[in-house]
């Protein structure tokens, strides 16, 4: 029996897997860097062993699954290869594994990790499942029939996949450091939909995703709000609460269903998933059971209470997505003051993006933006985070030492956006409100 050694564990589609294979009853292991990362608590609470990156652990009897964003340099996987050792990349491993299984592939610019959430969590209450999503979850149910897993378009890794079915909830331009157009993301789409085997279910309110019935042969399936979709969704009430709307397949009434989330993005992650689940033939009313009792994944709209105000962790990192959390939080909290914390992931992102980040951001009541996260290919840009501040309400640039200015808004909702590690404002924040008293001058402004 080898031993599987995840290079970069703690990555979210690496962790996921790793639990895959766990729970599965193959034996694992990983390294990475040793900062804390949320995705290693499901790890630590399976036990599964995170050591630090070190060319010493790699040895006789193991196969390596290398994380994406290490090269072959890497000490561990160039170590690897010096022993002759299998050594797979993430995708292609998962590519492979799914191929025993109904699987289906949940892509998109946008909504990929909280439509596999959804998925996932219908699907296993009505058959045996295993999933993998993009926020660091994953489960491997031995006796599955179905297979979901989150596939990302980031340098064509998703054409790994052969799905059985494809979900494709919107084709926009991110990724600018590898998508130089839109119509090149469109053609990566294009090459995975011709992988699919038996159908694709795409949003068709979405132009781009349009184009897909004229260049593929196999059937796409669309839903959406408008009269041309197989799939329908109409009369969507908006609360507090969530959102209730009637479904519809080509005229035919599949009931009305409810969703304990916010936002028309949601309404049609949850369309897709009742469009995969009719085309299987799965109980409608037990799809409309588990719909109302999905609790979200992890950092898309988490909430916390505390001290007077609702802090919101989401990880919105392009401007449709800001918009969409910012107009979630509207629909929620009718009648409390918005306020956007946003660090902006990666420069070539800002850069591409500046004045879509800047129109989507003033859209909520106040604007506070943190220093710009790099990434491990990009260190540094040709512009700053306060390019972005001019552009936005307030030109408000916070340091995660010094956040103490967001207690002047009482009763407010601070939504905490970004892909990189927002969380640490979040947390810092956090620490001021349990300590609010050291705080008297902002405290009496708050007041009035």
């Amino acid at each position: 029996m080898t031993v599987y050694h995840f290079v970069g564990i703690k990555g979210a589609g690496m962790s996921a897997l790793a639990q895959i294979l766990y729970d599965k009853g193959f034996t694992v292991q990983g390294s990475d860097v040793e900062k804390y990362f949320f995705t290693q608590k499901a790890l630590e609470e399976k036990e599964i062993e995170i050591l630090p990156f070190n060319a010493e652990n790699i040895h006789e009897g193991l196969t390596i699954i290398a994380g994406n964003a290490f090269p072959d340099t890497h000490e561990e996987i160039a170590k690897a290869f010096e022993l002759d050792l299998p050594v797979i990349r993430y995708h292609k491993f998962l590519g492979q594994l799914i191929e025993d299984y109904t699987s289906i592939a949940v892509t998109g610019s946008h909504g990929k990790t909280s439509t596999t959430g959804l998925l996932s969590h219908v699907l296993e209450s009505i058959r045996p499942t295993s999933y993998l999503i993009g926020d660091g979850t994953g489960k491997g149910n031995k006796d599955a029939e179905y297979f979901a897993l989150e596939a990302c378009e980031y340098q064509r890794h998703f054409l790994a996949y052969k799905p059985t079915y494809a979900i494709m909830t919107n084709i926009d331009w991110d990724h600018p450091d590898y998508f130089k157009s839109v119509d090149d993301v469109f053609s990566a789409f294009e090459s995975l939909g011709k992988q699919v085997k038996k159908a694709i279910i795409a949003l068709g309110d979405d132009v781009q995703l349009r184009r897909l019935e004229d260049v593929l042969s196999i059937p796409v399936i669309y839903y959406g709000f408008g009269e041309e979709n197989e799939y329908r969704a109409t009369n969507v009430v908006k609360k507090t609460t969530g959102t209730t709307f009637d479904a519809y397949h080509e005229g035919e009434m599949l009931g009305t269903f409810e969703i304990p989330s916010y936002g028309d993005h949601n309404v049609m992650n949850a369309l897709s998933v009742i469009a995969l689940c009719n085309q299987e033939d799965l109980d409608m009313e037990e799809v409309k059971e588990e719909l109302k009792t999905f609790k979200g994944v992890k950092r898309r709209f988490s909430i916390t209470e505390k001290a007077h105000q609702t802090l919101v962790d989401d990880y919105a990192h392009h401007p449709s997505e800001i918009r969409a959390t910012i107009n979630a939080a509207r629909q929620k909290y009718p009648d409390k003051k918005v306020v956007a914390v946003f660090q902006p992931h990666t420069f070539t992102r800002t850069q591409a993006f500046l004045q879509g980040f800047a129109d989507s951001l003033n859209l909520a009541d106040e604007v506070y933006l943190c220093d710009i996260f790099g990434s491990a290919r990009e260190k540094t840009g040709n512009l700053t985070i306060f390019d972005l501040a001019r552009k936005t309400k307030g030109n408000h640039v916070i340091q995660e030492q010094h956040t103490e200015e967001l207690l002047q808004y009482d009763d407010a909702v601070i939504l905490f956006m970004g892909a990189g590690d927002v969380q640490k404002f979040q947390a810092a924040y956090e620490k001021i409100l349990d300590n609010r008293e050291d705080y008297p001058e902002v405290n009496e402004k708050a007041a009035f």
